[in-house]
């Protein structure tokens, strides 16, 4: 079968808004603002900012160059680089299909509620709506015993665009649905912010979030929290950056991409907690307590905390739940669709299909397996198990393999340097070295170690035994399991690469590589004026 030439975005800006559009998901709206709030305030934003400049950016500008140098897949990329660590690839790809999964149930939740913020259909007891007569959860955890139509025909609905636009491929698919869905994400949030700012109280929960706690700075845990954040929130260590820039031009500026892409993550992350913690604020006014009663994150926030503010609002409860709801549903969108192409991307490049048949059949399988577990008396239980246990060790994990891979044992950190020094306008210096091959590592081996105590001591949220080694540890592990036995398949494409790679370090340029390849790596000539020597960088 042969292999189809591969895509390329549209414009750079085209780029930046589908990788903005990844890293500004759920997270940012319900995480962020909650985890500044526990971990100093306003003294928070320090190590987040030190955080976001040591290890984001620079784990980002790692990606991307991964990306751009190969132009494959994360699996394919890696084992270019070096044969083993293809296995880390498929472990991020099953990452990809594991947060898929689960993640587009919620922004099947967030479209029903858009349509229950006009009537406020959750009467006066937002929490028991959401729970039970919504969710219609079952006392206990366990295997699926029935399925809630009103979730599932939301969820099909989510699959069907998301898998539509991945249909269309990457210019014309992902880089014009971006194109629109960003601008519009931040016209919606502005004028909830905006809506926020005007209510009474909003003070009030501005305060509390950013006045500062000094003696935050001195607790660890404060640290390790913020790197934390950082990790989580801009995409990085699960292959979505490998992949989205492994469909770049020749020319493009690495670094300056990194840094707007992390700024402007951070950014929008700022604004929610406005938006946010101004609407607790109000909430706390009218009932007569502290803001610190009714702080919430998660699913907790989205779709019971805010549904009381909408609820206690004197007027505008139905503009603002719409432009809540709407937004989650925008944010959502955009990362499931990123995280649904890394597994696109890998399967195109391991089988040699097109587009749209791969799009149909592995798309359709991580539908079809979305649709048959979430939307049931289970699903919450099942979601908040794998999303615990995927992204403790799973995302965490495997940026920490990736960067002790390639940073540590094979020591590839210089060539990746040079490489996004040839097409950058900001050149990398030593402090990108330092941060990436020793900071980084140590905070996230740091807190993999502090997880796992604390994980061992007693189960995650008090859940039987059975349902954890299933539904927490059997998919965590088997992650890492499904990676390894992937890795262990032949693949001839994959050793024509390698030695059409190899021949081009020793010399030979008129080695045969396929045409969908032939790109980023051999910017020879701008390489040789950064001073570059790509051949004694790779030994």
């Amino acid at each position: 079968m042969g292999q189809q030439a591969r895509e390329q975005w549209g414009t750079r800006a085209g780029f930046l808004m589908a990788a903005i559009g990844s890293a500004i998901g759920l997270g940012n709206i319900w995480r962020f603002p909650y985890v500044a709030y526990d971990n100093g305030g306003g003294a928070f934003l320090i190590p987040y900012l030190i955080a976001l400049l040591t290890a984001g950016i620079p784990l980002l500008i790692l990606e991307y160059s991964i990306g751009h140098r190969y132009r494959s897949s994360a699996p394919l990329s890696y084992r270019r680089i070096y044969r083993p660590a293809e296995a880390i690839g498929w472990w991020q790809v099953a990452i990809c299909f594991v947060i898929a999964v689960y993640y587009a149930v919620i922004v099947a939740w967030a479209i029903r509620y858009a349509g229950f913020s006009i009537g406020q259909q959750w009467g006066d007891d937002p929490n028991g709506f959401f729970f039970e007569e919504f969710l219609q959860i079952s006392d206990t955890p366990g295997m699926v015993s029935g399925f809630v139509s009103g979730v599932a025909w939301p969820l099909i609905a989510v699959w069907v665009v998301v898998l539509g636009i991945l249909a269309l491929g990457v210019r014309k698919g992902i880089e014009k649905a971006n194109k629109v869905f960003i601008p519009l994400l931040v016209v919606l949030f502005v004028l909830l912010v905006a809506q926020s700012l005007t209510l009474e109280g909003a003070s009030e929960g501005l305060n509390a979030l950013f006045t500062p706690d000094w003696s935050a700075m001195l607790d660890g845990g404060v640290w390790i929290a913020a790197y934390g954040q950082i990790f989580f929130s801009l995409s990085i260590g699960f292959a979505i950056m490998v992949t989205y820039a492994s469909y770049l031009k020749r020319k493009t500026d690495l670094t300056g991409t990194a840094l707007t892409a992390g700024f402007a993550n951070s950014s929008f992350e700022l604004l929610a907690g406005i938006g946010v913690f101004a609407a607790l604020g109000f909430m706390a006014h009218s009932a007569g307590t502290g803001v610190d009663e009714v702080a919430a994150s998660g699913i907790g926030l989205a779709f019971v905390a805010f549904p009381q503010i909408i609820s206690t609002l004197p007027f505008g409860g139905a503009l603002f739940g719409l432009l809540f709801f709407v937004s989650l549903v925008i944010a959502g969108i955009t990362s499931l669709i990123s995280i649904v192409q890394v597994i696109i991307s890998a399967v195109q490049d391991r089988t040699g299909l097109a587009r749209v048949p791969t799009v149909l059949l592995v798309g359709g399988a991580t539908a079809v397996a979305s649709i048959l577990l979430f939307p049931t008396h289970e699903g919450l239980y099942i979601l908040d198990s794998f999303d615990h246990f995927i992204n403790q060790y799973g995302i965490a994990m495997a940026g920490l393999v990736m960067i002790l891979v390639f940073g540590w044992l094979v020591r590839r950190l210089p060539v990746f340097e040079r490489h996004a020094n040839a097409v950058s306008t900001i050149r990398l210096d030593r402090w990108w070295k330092v941060a990436l091959g020793g900071i980084t590592p140590i905070l996230l081996g740091f807190m993999m170690w502090d997880s796992l105590r604390s994980e061992l001591t007693s189960n995650y949220e008090d859940y039987p035994d059975q349902f954890l080694l299933v539904a927490g540890w059997g998919v965590a592990i088997g992650a890492i399991v499904f990676g390894i036995i992937v890795a262990c398949f032949p693949w001839k494409r994959a050793d024509a690469i390698a030695r059409a790679d190899a021949e081009r370090l020793a010399g030979a340029e008129d080695a045969e590589v396929p045409p969908e390849l032939d790109a980023p790596d051999r910017i020879t000539a701008t390489d040789a004026e950064a001073g570059d020597n790509t051949k004694e960088g790779d030994r």
